[in-house]
């Protein structure tokens, strides 16, 4: 290293994520009615739009996606009697305390309500900061080729040969640091393809009729999973987006590729909306409209328990139960099959048990995990009792409302030999069992609907009931 002075960008560079998307979402859930003064203070400039934000929300910037090759480059550059000087776009409120955060910058430039400290502003602040001489700048981004060509060298944060080589027909490459690239499975991840399992309980309106399917029915049943598939993918992303900083300050949750940075938010923003408006398309075009209704109502409500009902207590797990039960209500409503109020019932019960289940769980975790509970959920240790007992009982009234379907006089005459439902409810008493042993061995680790669906015992029972079905009719 030759240079004097080593300038290093925050947003993309230092870390893996932009300040200005980060706060733009975290005042969304904040006050979403602040968003609409958005364009009055895009029109007094770009540096003034992230003044007004930054004012109005704090981010923690002790969880922030560091990259650790940046930091090791820069400490490096320190060592050697370099000085440093971290410069940005971001809001000088930011950048002041990610400097004050790691403690290996001499100085900080960055947008103070007025300039916005990018391309050719961010060159014009750097020379005037190192008085015209030579100077190195780190950087990740096409805008930064300004900076760049007034360096003595660069640093390039990328994996695009294209900027690359751009960059070094510009100046002297000093470095390359190349972040690693995010595979498809991550992308899956990141939409929660495996919270898909969820979307069978579409198929539950099927059971009672499985001798009496035809293609017509089976097809919808599948367009309604894939519709609520893309719904549900899209809520995800935004509920990850919404969550960054207490997913980061999460064991687990930290490594999630919104909140370790590897996926953008911006890309996340744009995952979101094309999956949601996916799904609209693809009920409109293609499936009954009340069932439109049914994914437009999952659609308020699974956004609405994003926003603000997931922080209330027992309200979040009657909302978590409803999600679940409107997917069953869904599959009706896509095949035209009937939907008695006894599968509602049923329903309302056996998933607020597994939403009390899925709370059970999280109440017993680390005392951490307990503590970040209580402030992102309402939950506290002393409510564990309340939930268990709340859980198992509502599981058993779940078996009882199954019960007392199973001699109601419009299904006995549907089926042959009716009898042979009845072994329903003992399976499915023994399952729910199951489920609660589970949670208090510690041994339920993902969403109760999930992991049913990927248990074999689960599976197992499924299919013992299926066969009832199919016997009695």
């Amino acid at each position: 290293m030759s240079t004097q002075t080593l300038y290093v960008d925050l947003d993309g560079s230092l870390i893996a994520t932009d300040l200005l998307h980060e706060s733009t979402l975290k005042l969304l859930r904040a006050a979403p009615l602040e968003l609409l003064r958005l364009p009055m203070w895009l029109m007094r400039g770009k540096a003034a739009l992230k003044r007004e934000i930054a004012s109005r929300v704090q981010i923690d910037v002790t969880t922030l996606p560091y990259r650790d090759e940046v930091l090791a480059y820069v400490r490096g550059a320190k060592e050697k009697g370099q000085r440093t000087v971290l410069v940005t776009a971001s809001d000088a409120d930011f950048a002041e305390g990610v400097a004050r955060h790691l403690g290996i910058f001499d100085g900080v430039l960055a947008s103070d309500g007025k300039a916005n400290l990018s391309g050719s502003r961010k060159l014009e602040a750097i020379q005037s900061d190192c008085g015209g001489s030579d100077f190195c700048y780190l950087g990740d981004h096409p805008v930064d080729l300004d900076v760049w060509r007034g360096a003595e060298s660069a640093a390039v944060v990328s994996r695009s040969s294209s900027l690359l080589r751009r960059a070094s027909d510009a100046t002297r490459i000093e470095a390359h640091i190349k972040p690693p690239a995010v595979s498809l499975r991550r992308y899956l991840y990141a939409i929660r393809a495996h919270q898909w399992l969820k979307n069978i309980l579409v198929f539950v309106p099927l059971l009672p009729v499985l001798h009496q399917l035809t293609a017509g029915i089976v097809g919808a049943a599948l367009l309604a999973f894939l519709a609520f598939g893309l719904m549900a993918s899209g809520i995800y992303v935004l509920n990850d987006l919404l969550d960054l900083e207490s997913d980061r300050k999460h064991k687990r949750k930290r490594f999630r590729p919104f909140a370790s940075g590897e996926i953008p938010v911006r890309t996340g923003v744009f995952m979101s909306l094309g999956l949601c408006l996916s799904s609209l398309l693809l009920s409109a075009l293609l499936l009954p409209l009340v069932f439109v209704a049914v994914l437009l109502a999952y659609m308020l409500l699974t956004t609405a328990y994003s926003f603000f009902l997931k922080t209330r207590a027992i309200v979040d797990v009657f909302s978590l139960a409803s999600l679940y039960t409107i997917r069953v209500v869904g599959g009706a409503a896509a095949t035209g099959l009937p939907l008695s109020l006894w599968i509602l019932s049923f329903s309302l019960f056996i998933f607020l048990s597994l939403a009390l289940a899925k709370r059970y769980v999280e109440l017993s975790g680390t005392p951490a995990e307990v503590r970040q509970m209580s402030k992102d959920r309402n939950y506290h240790l002393v409510d564990v009792p309340l939930v268990l007992c709340g859980g198992v009982a509502a599981g058993q009234m779940a078996a009882l409302v199954l019960s007392l379907y199973l001699q109601d006089p419009q299904l006995l005459t549907r089926y042959t030999h009716p009898m042979y439902l009845w072994i329903l409810v003992p399976v499915f008493l023994f399952w729910i069992m199951r489920i609660w042993l589970k949670a208090v061995r510690h041994a339920l680790h993902d969403d109760p609907v999930v992991f049913a669906a990927r248990d074999w015992v689960s599976r197992l029972s499924v299919g013992i009931a299926a066969a009832a079905f199919w016997a009695a009719g």
